[in-house]
């Protein structure tokens, strides 16, 4: 009997699935309509949706176990509720004398000092009002100063309870060095107040820096009560699935069920039930990146921007040398957070944006989403808001119905709804619809300016991935404004998400702040410290159902100049931790800083270096889809042609005849010159004129402009 793997990725429309045989490589894909009100139920859909078109011949409704090897998901309900400012009421237990420090913050201004005239600070996460200080004390060493004032703490459990709140964050000072006091918090406030969630900074990001430390711990309190009702709500109803019966040699943490595991942050998966909520904030974006890093690899592209368009946001990313970036320094719209995940920037630019009038009368675009529900106009689901959707409907560049007819469209309800808006605005329907796809252009390619030109890199030098259900909608207009040396489209776009959860390893990370001049940086003191955090790895591998002699763990230090504020993550080697070792680190650590500064101060003596966190990632491998080669196929590209739809690239021209391809029939090789329109079962690709696509013998469309 054949092993699968379904990988499933819930976006803010769609929820996208693949099922890969892992022996014979047989790959089945499928969308299906998101349930934001209830994403278990959309997920729960799309599980019996793949197993329908798998057969029923491999899923028996009685035997001893299912194919399902396992279930891998990415999710958007953290993501969401952050992006959304949907967050209930949480409060912060910190140390005395520290009450204002989300207040303080970072004093930063977004956007410089050209909007500090404008800027107004925002709201906290926790207003000063639902701030707890209880005395204790422990220095930079984690000994104790002053004991925790127990009663205080108490006290504070029975305010919460009294307050209705939903969780609650504990950040105490130097808990990095020594968690007792914080897991002390904890024990008493589950004997004040076991209902209300706790979140402990010293599990949550055991590093320095306060103000990063606690907005990491309270974004995992926000999102720990909704993201775990909702993975014990799926693995409660998976139990009611017999086709996902698990077998004798399934690891499932869940006997009940086969193997659930979600996409982190950081590029890699844990089970659902040992995942850290805070460590999901990017989960389907960051299978998304890893996915079109792999899949514009095998175009010959290792420098790529990828672009993953769904219906409430685009996430970008830089791809180097064939892989995404890695960060700690991530935000979640206002909300800082400080664990691994890779460097993905998200704009509020999707199909399901919001068309709206300011003030001043100008014609604006999300970053409000209409969604899957209300949704668009065109979906006729009870959107009363024009969206990005229904100016590419007017304007004929997506089909008249979505997921290959199970989804019509109303084209009525769209151009009426444009012709509204464009009344407001003084323009014409066909001229407001162009306009809100230009400024739905502009915002994705803002977000791709800010990942490249802000950081040194000319955009000029890279291709774009582009990916999910509207990801490649503007992206003939994207390589004009941004002068891209291409694009790459890969195969069924609208389930790269998915097909990248299929493409990624296990993966734990475990930090630990240790501040050490390099001078004072012994074996033993080293060696001792990367022990301490490669235990930690392991045992969680273990967990996960790895054998020793498959744990895989990635060692690292994060390093910088004596006075800088900010470090530089260099590896350290694997082996013998010797002074040979820590020498390498260093010089390593003198590069990486040249690279990314343009200096270093390796030759001024007076300059120490310093040692500040060490780091750990634990790895558990798992065999990784390769997708088949098209073969090629007789005759020209007009065996793909599936006649005419009126559409219009320009609102001055307006509306031509432009053949439509379908992208299934279509061979390596094949070439097509726009004004064309590429459609599949999940997304569309419209070839403005000027441009030409052609295959690769991956199924990946190449778009290039015209010179």
């Amino acid at each position: 009997m054949a092993g699968i793997r379904i990988g499933i990725d819930t976006g803010g429309t769609f929820t996208d699935v693949v099922a890969l045989d892992e022996d014979t490589g047989r790959i089945v894909t499928t969308k299906t309509p998101s349930t934001p009100r209830d994403p278990a139920t959309g997920f729960l859909t799309a599980v019996a949706k793949i197993l329908d078109l798998w057969g029923d011949a491999e899923f028996p409704d009685s035997g001893p176990s299912s194919p399902v090897r396992g279930i891998t998901h990415g999710t958007t309900v953290a993501t969401n509720l952050l992006l959304e400012d949907a967050v209930d009421r949480i409060a912060l237990i910190t140390t005395a004398g520290y009450e204002f420090l989300l207040e303080i913050a970072r004093q930063a201004v977004p956007d410089g000092y050209g909007n500090s005239y404008f800027w107004v600070k925002p709201e906290r996460i926790v207003p000063v009002e639902n701030v707890i200080a209880v005395e204790g004390r422990l220095d930079p060493s984690g000994a104790e100063v002053r004991p925790l004032d127990e009663d205080a703490v108490r006290a504070a459990g029975r305010w919460l309870r009294s307050q209705d709140m939903t969780a609650v964050g504990v950040c105490l000072l130097h808990s990095y060095a020594d968690d007792s006091h914080e897991r002390r918090v904890a024990e008493l406030l589950r004997e004040e107040c076991p209902e209300v969630t706790v979140s402990l900074s010293s599990q949550v990001l055991r590093e320095y820096r306060e103000y990063e430390r606690a907005m990491t711990t309270l974004v995992d309190a926000a999102v720990k009560p909704r993201v775990t009702s909702y993975l014990r709500d799926i693995i409660e109803r998976l139990r009611a699935e017999p086709r996902l019966r698990p077998g004798a040699e399934q690891l499932a943490p869940d006997p009940a069920t086969v193997p659930f595991a979600v996409m982190q942050s950081n590029g890699g998966v844990r089970s659902a039930t040992e995942v850290q909520p805070s460590t999901t904030v990017l989960s389907g974006p960051a299978a998304g990146a890893l996915g079109a890093a792999r899949i514009a690899r095998r175009a010959g592209l290792d420098r790529v921007l990828t672009l993953d368009g769904g219906g409430t946001s685009t996430d970008v990313c830089v791809v180097l040398d064939g892989e995404p970036g890695l960060t700690t320094e991530g935000t979640i719209g206002r909300y800082p957070v400080k664990v691994p995940m890779i460097d993905i920037g998200t704009v509020g630019a999707g199909g399901g944006s919001v068309a709206w009038i300011s003030p001043e009368s100008t014609l604006k675009v999300g970053p409000r989403s209409a969604g899957a529900i209300p949704g668009p106009l065109c979906y006729a689901t009870g959107g009363t808001e024009v969206t990005v959707t229904d100016a590419h409907a007017l304007l004929g560049r997506i089909p008249p119905h979505l997921l290959g007819g199970e989804m019509p469209l109303d084209l009525e309800a769209a151009r009426s709804g444009v012709a509204k808006l464009a009344a407001d605005t003084g323009l014409d329907p066909l001229s407001a619809a162009q306009g809100i796809l230009e400024i739905s252009a502009w915002n994705q390619a803002n977000a791709l300016r800010r990942i490249t030109v802000q950081r040194g890199l000319d955009v000029r030098d890279f291709h774009l991935a582009a990916f999910g259900g509207s990801g490649a909608l503007l992206l003939c207009r994207l390589i004009d404004i941004l002068g891209l040396a291409g694009a790459v489209v890969p195969p069924d776009p609208g389930n790269v998400s998915a097909y990248g959860l299929l493409s990624v390893d296990v993966r734990s990370d475990h930090v630990r702040t240790a501040i050490r001049p390099h001078s004072e940086v012994t074996p033993e003191w080293l060696t001792g410290v990367v022990n301490e955090l490669t235990e930690q790895a392991t045992h969680a591998l273990t967990v996960e159902g790895f054998a020793e002699h498959e744990h895989r763990c990635e060692r690292g230090a994060d390093l910088r100049y004596r006075g800088q504020a900010y470090e530089v993550r260099v590896p350290v080697p694997d082996g013998p931790l010797d002074t040979r070792a820590i020498e390498c680190v260093a010089q390593d650590f003198h590069a990486a800083h040249r690279r990314r500064y343009g200096y270093d101060l390796a030759s001024d003596p007076d300059q120490q270096v310093e040692w500040v966190n060490l780091r750990v990632a634990g790895i558990g491998p798992i065999t990784h889809p390769e997708p088949p080669q098209l073969t090629q196929r007789e005759g020209d590209v007009s065996r793909a042609r599936r006649g005419t739809r009126p559409a219009c690239f320009d609102a001055a021209a307006g509306f031509r005849e432009t053949p439509v391809y379908w992208r299934g029939d279509l061979a390596p090789q094949d070439r097509i010159r726009g004004p064309a329109i590429v459609e599949e079962f999940g997304a569309t690709l419209p070839l403005h004129p000027g441009f030409t696509a052609h295959v690769d013998r991956y199924g990946s469309v190449i778009v290039e402009e015209e010179k």
